[in-house]
């Protein structure tokens, strides 16, 4: 009987549930606590990274950037560290370690810290807290101080009208029904003809698109100088007045001067280097360069050639004012960056006895895209170059069908510079190998040249903050 019994116990599994169950509860309970706890201090770890990122980054602010005293800088990060770290959950708000490292005009950052998240199955995992660590690192550099020298081409060239539609019009205006045997004829350009006698005319091609409103590139190239040192409306910041360059300055709380010089055969000096208010009180005398007539760049007796733009010599002139660059630091015995602002269509008309094909031997004058060398040699100073191109086109223009090549001394001489677009050709090319790397924008024909001059000059003259990790 009791042997039955034995074995009719043995073999029930009616219990064996509740047993398991009873037996599981144990490990279970401790993997849900831990897991609830370890979670909550990911979550807290998360946001300490965040206030971590947050101060690191406010270190290293334009503002901050001119703070040569490490305290001021780490007692900025802890506060701001502070602001975002006072969190539930934690044992003690922690107290961050900050690093200051100073290069140049490079700052780096470096948050970490260390923190405790309470437990809230301490007697499950036998501690109280759980440890949670983390750090960020930002770097940047402050915005140097800099001197700008801003150089214009104000060649004949810079008289094409301003989109096709201009060019079209400056065509039709000098038709010899609209002018008596005018100087330059049938012409796109609005050349600036002091000698209109010469040839019979009773006024000359600037006049002509002066009477008839006829926007000119030069024109645009003025209004694009006007805006960056004289008005700007887009000026984030409040208070600010004068144009692009006072607005920058700022914001990046830097110092910036500036000079404005002309080029056409030689080099023209509107303003040595000055404040870019005192500059910006020239830009009004940006003007063409007056020619005497067809063919006859200066007033002499024998004029045989109209050439007028010799981009490499206004940088050779430019390169021998210019000093040499510092790091544009705030430090003692420091001084600011040199920039090189170059504007022009980039085509070279000059007179060189080495020019490889010339267009008149007996003169030897030569049009060709500008030779690189000076552009070298001013980088080589550690100089920046900025270029703005704005395109060179040909003379005659349909507005119904766009810019026409029938122009037979655009096509003899340019136009294979400007080929297969004039955004990629050799004269593209060539700027684009001048300026210094990232420095350098083209526009094209009806473009906006503010826009682009403004955006070329923010890229030279920002700084930037970047988080690291």
């Amino acid at each position: 009987m009791l042997r039955r019994v034995v074995l009719r116990f043995q073999r029930d599994r009616k219990a064996n549930v509740a047993i398991i169950f009873a037996l599981m509860m144990v490990p279970t309970i401790f993997l849900l606590g831990m897991a609830l706890d370890y979670t909550l201090a990911l979550r807290k770890r998360e946001q300490l990274n965040a206030a971590a990122d947050a101060a690191a980054i406010a270190a290293v602010r334009p503002a901050m950037l001119t703070q040569t005293d490490s305290t001021v800088v780490q007692a900025t990060a802890t506060a701001v560290f502070a602001a975002k770290a006072n969190l539930a959950g934690l044992k003690t708000t922690p107290t961050p370690t900050v690093n200051v490292v100073d290069s140049g005009l490079q700052r780096t950052i470096t948050v970490s810290y260390a923190a405790e998240s309470i437990n809230n199955f301490p007697g499950v995992l036998g501690k109280q807290t759980w440890q949670i660590a983390g750090s960020a690192t930002a770097r940047a550099s402050s915005a140097p101080n800099m001197n700008f020298y801003l150089l214009m081409d104000d060649s004949p060239s810079m008289g094409i009208g301003a989109t096709a539609t201009d060019i079209a019009a400056l065509i039709t205006y000098t038709a010899p029904a609209y002018q008596s045997a005018g100087a330059s004829q049938n012409c796109g350009f609005a050349c600036h003809q002091t000698n209109i006698a010469h040839d019979g005319g009773t006024k000359d091609n600037l006049a002509i698109a002066r009477q008839r409103n006829i926007t000119l590139r030069i024109d645009l190239v003025t209004s694009a100088v006007n805006q960056l040192l004289n008005s700007w409306s887009n000026c984030p910041q409040s208070g600010v007045s004068g144009g692009v360059m006072q607005c920058m300055a700022a914001l990046n709380n830097t110092t910036y001067k500036a000079a404005l010089y002309t080029f056409d055969l030689a080099l023209n000096t509107l303003a040595t280097l000055t404040t870019p208010s005192s500059a910006g009180t020239q830009v009004s005398n940006i003007s063409l360069m007056p020619v005497a007539y067809q063919n006859c760049v200066v007033v002499t007796t024998n004029c045989k050639t109209d050439n007028g733009t010799n981009i490499a010599g206004a940088l050779t002139s430019i390169n021998a004012i210019m000093p040499t660059p510092g790091l544009g630091t705030n430090a003692t015995g420091d001084t600011p960056q040199e920039v090189v602002f170059l504007v022009t269509d980039g085509v070279e008309d000059k007179i060189s006895a080495t020019c490889p094909n010339a267009s008149f031997a007996s003169n030897s004058r030569c049009q060709q895209p500008l030779d690189t060398a000076m552009c070298t040699t001013i980088k080589n100073r550690g100089i920046k170059i900025a270029v703005l191109y704005t395109e060179y086109l040909q003379l005659i223009a349909n507005p119904s069908t766009g810019i026409q090549k029938t122009d037979s001394w655009y096509m003899s001489w340019i136009d294979k510079y400007d080929q297969p677009t004039s955004s990629t050709g050799q004269i593209a090319q060539n700027l684009q190998a001048c300026a210094s790397p990232g420095f350098y924008k083209s526009v094209q024909s009806g473009g906006d040249i503010s826009k682009a001059l403004t955006d070329l000059f923010i890229k030279v003259a920002s700084s930037t903050a970047s988080l690291m990790q």
